[in-house]
């Protein structure tokens, strides 16, 4: 898809990358967990990372490192409403609802989010399907397994992919409201993730726009042996790698770096300067 539709605003993907900031309102994320729990510091952050240059912003409230411990709904409402509403009230740009409980999406847009960001790909609770085709807006699918035992790796994360995507098309969600993630750091082992970074084209080849969420991850501390405060150039290749394998929209923490990062690649590849927002 050339173009993507997010709160009324169209997005050429052609011309260049969409950059997602990262808003965690959570006491136990991998990377800043507990930075952002109190609703003035995450709102100023989320403000922030709009001024440098965020296209989007994620807002979640339930961490889903591995090993983190699951959050009632009563308290991911808490977490992330409160956000929500604050942030949409002072800014155009969109915002995310990063979780797989309809409930907290439901709960979500009603407050002002205006895309869905859910982890399973639709396949854990189809309800998630039907928010989103009843409420017209994009939702990110983003691949997912219990474990990480596969018997071809790419053609089993394309083949999962394409499911979410016939239960979306199922559910009536619109072509042009699905976005594809490969689940980098979901039910992969390291060398699994570079496996789906080195064959990205497989998944950008299905037809949709591909999100990429490599920020920070422990792959990239695997590689380069460090700790996650000192992943950020580790970030960045993969960042342009991925741009450079057709991704259109990434998802990072360090957003006014990343969209840096982006933008050379954009112009390296497409050629030109694009100024607009």
């Amino acid at each position: 898809m050339a173009t993507i539709t997010i709160k009324g605003r169209e997005y050429d993907l052609t011309s260049r990358t969409l950059v997602m900031g990262i808003l965690n309102a959570t006491p136990d994320s991998f990377s800043d967990g507990g930075r952002y729990v109190r609703l003035d510091e995450a709102v100023e952050h989320g403000l922030r990372l709009i001024a440098e240059g965020a296209d989007i912003i994620d807002v979640g409230g339930e961490s889903t490192r591995p090993g983190a411990k699951a959050v009632t709904t009563e308290e991911e409402l808490y977490r992330v409403l409160p956000i929500i509403r604050t942030l949409s009230a002072a800014t155009d740009v969109p915002i995310s609802i990063d979780t797989y409980k309809p409930e907290v999406a439901r709960a979500a847009l009603e407050s002002g989010a205006a895309m869905l960001n859910d982890v399973w790909g639709g396949r854990r609770n189809r309800a998630m399907l039907e928010l989103a085709a009843k409420w017209g807006v994009p939702i990110c699918l983003m691949h997912s397994r219990q474990e990480a035992v596969y018997g071809d790796l790419m053609a089993e994360v394309t083949a999962d992919l394409k499911v979410s995507v016939a239960l979306a098309h199922a559910a009536g969600v619109r072509s042009e409201n699905i976005i594809l993630d490969p689940g980098i750091g979901f039910g992969k082992t390291w060398e699994h993730n570079l496996q789906v970074m080195k064959n990205l084209a497989d998944i950008t080849s299905l037809g949709y726009p591909v999100l990429l969420g490599t920020s920070r991850k422990s792959f990239i501390g695997k590689v380069l042996d460090l700790p996650v405060g000192d992943r950020k150039e580790g970030t960045a290749a993969t960042v342009a790698y991925g741009i450079t394998r057709g991704v259109r929209l990434v998802r990072v923490h360090e957003v006014a770096t990343m969209v840096r990062v982006a933008r050379m690649t954009d112009a390296l590849l497409r050629g030109g300067l694009e100024h607009e927002r």
